[in-house]
C-alpha cells in the first residue's frame, strides 16, 4: 500500500512540475516561434508540445541523476557529467521533433524545422543558464 501511494504521489508531482515548467517554456517558445515564422502560432498547442517535452526531459534527467548517484543538492557536479550532456543533446533533438510535429501555425501549416530548432536553442540556453545559476 505504501508503495502504491508513493508511486501515485510521484506521478502527480511529476505532472505538476512538468506543467509549471511547460508554461514558462511555452511563453518563450511561443514568442520565438511567432518571430521565426512571421506568422501567429497556436499557443495551446505550443503549451502541449512543451508539456510533452518537459515530461520526457524530466524523466531523462532524473534517470541520469539516479544513475550518477547525485540525487541531493548541490547539483553543480551533475551539470559536468558527460552522461547528462549527452542526455541534453538527445533531449534537444526530441524537443525539435516534438515542437515541429505538434505546433501548427494559424494557417494550418506546420512550423518549419528550422524554427523549431531556434525555439529549442533559445529554451535550452535559458534553461541551462537558470540551472547553472541555481546550482
Amino acid at each position: 500500500m505504501t508503495f502504491a501511494l508513493t508511486l501515485i504521489s510521484t506521478l502527480l508531482w511529476w505532472v505538476l512540475y512538468s506543467s509549471i515548467g511547460a508554461l514558462f517554456l511555452a511563453l518563450i517558445a511561443w514568442s520565438v516561434l511567432r518571430w521565426a515564422e512571421r506568422c501567429p502560432v497556436v499557443f495551446n498547442r505550443t503549451y502541449f508540445a512543451c508539456l510533452v517535452w518537459c515530461m520526457i526531459g524530466l524523466l531523462s534527467i532524473a534517470g541520469v541523476a539516479i544513475h550518477e548517484g547525485i540525487t541531493k543538492p548541490p547539483y553543480a557536479l551533475l551539470l559536468t557529467t558527460p552522461l547528462l550532456r549527452g542526455a541534453l543533446v538527445v533531449d534537444m533533438v526530441i524537443g525539435v521533433v516534438v515542437l515541429w510535429r505538434l505546433i501548427p501555425r494559424v494557417d494550418a501549416h506546420r512550423i518549419r524545422p528550422t524554427s523549431a530548432c531556434m525555439a529549442v536553442a533559445v529554451l535550452m540556453a535559458v534553461s541551462y543558464g537558470a540551472a547553472t545559476a541555481l546550482a
